[in-house]
């Protein structure tokens, strides 16, 4: 080998020998270990309260109220009806959701320019931020207690969700479609209908099925700020520490959320194998 051969491979990068990155994996796993325990530390659990023999009893005691659930026929008509509320809660929020969150993903995509796209994500991720019993406590107070401001709150909450969702997946579809309509005179609405939207389709429906399942969920729960529903039952009847009827009203809600996620799960599975 000559010497300037030599001279250039002594200074030539290592790339067969690429610096490795496990110190910095290392680094970071002890970075959030140190903050996991630090977390705990800075929290004043006393467990010796909770595992103990008086709070076993306690516990015992307690759930002892709750036996046996009420069954009266009056009751559970009163059940159903709040079963019902909640259902229309969360479909309809969900519904909102889908139609606004389809709208504001086409500008969120970069469809309409980097400014439109930057606000609008802005917007989506300000919505999706606030929880679903924040914005159903602010919207309590404009509207009022009863299931108008639960529905609403679930449709503020899921449209930030959604939005973000339909965005990134017009931002991942294939372009050449929408493109080839362009080129042969389509107009930029006509191209994103019947190219880019029948693309994403698909998702946009396993995507809005999966959130009226959380939605369902949600809606059990925001009944106990007064948005109606199963939960406004539920703090009900806890208040009064009438367990029995508070009892039946929790069966309804676990029977609910499980047929709600059967069903969600055996639909998405048909329409998104068509």
């Amino acid at each position: 080998m000559s010497r300037s051969a030599k001279q250039v491979g002594e200074h030539a990068p290592d790339v067969l020998n690429p610096p490795s990155r496990h110190w910095s994996g290392f680094a970071l796993f002890i970075g959030l270990a140190a903050l996991i325990i630090a977390s705990f530390a800075a929290l004043p659990l006393e467990w010796h309260h909770l595992f103990n023999v008086e709070a076993a009893r306690n516990v015992a005691e307690f759930l002892r109220g709750f036996a046996p659930p009420e069954v009266a026929p009056e009751f559970l008509r009163k059940v159903a009806h709040a079963t019902l509320e909640t259902i229309s809660m969360s479909a309809l929020g969900t519904l909102l959701a889908v139609v606004l969150g389809l709208m504001l993903a086409i500008p969120a995509s970069g469809r309409l320019g980097s400014v439109p796209r930057a606000v609008t994500r802005l917007l989506l991720n300000g919505s999706r931020s606030i929880p679903e019993l924040v914005w159903a406590s602010i919207l309590l107070i404009a509207a009022g207690l009863g299931p108008f401001a639960g529905t609403m709150a679930l449709a503020a909450h899921t449209t930030g969700v959604l939005g973000r969702l339909f965005a990134d997946a017009l931002e991942n579809a294939p372009t050449a479609p929408e493109a080839t309509l362009r080129i042969n005179g389509a107009s930029a609405m006509a191209a994103f209908f019947y190219a880019a939207l029948p693309q994403i389709t698909p998702q946009i429906i396993s995507y809005a099925l999966y959130r009226w399942e959380n939605n369902i969920r949600a809606a059990a729960i925001l009944g106990v700020v007064g948005a109606g529903g199963l939960g406004q039952m539920l703090k009900y009847y806890l208040s009064l520490f009438q367990m029995q009827q508070a009892a039946t009203v929790i069966l309804a809600m676990l029977v609910l959320v499980a047929l709600v996620d059967s069903a969600s799960f055996t639909l998405r599975r048909i329409l998104t194998s068509v």
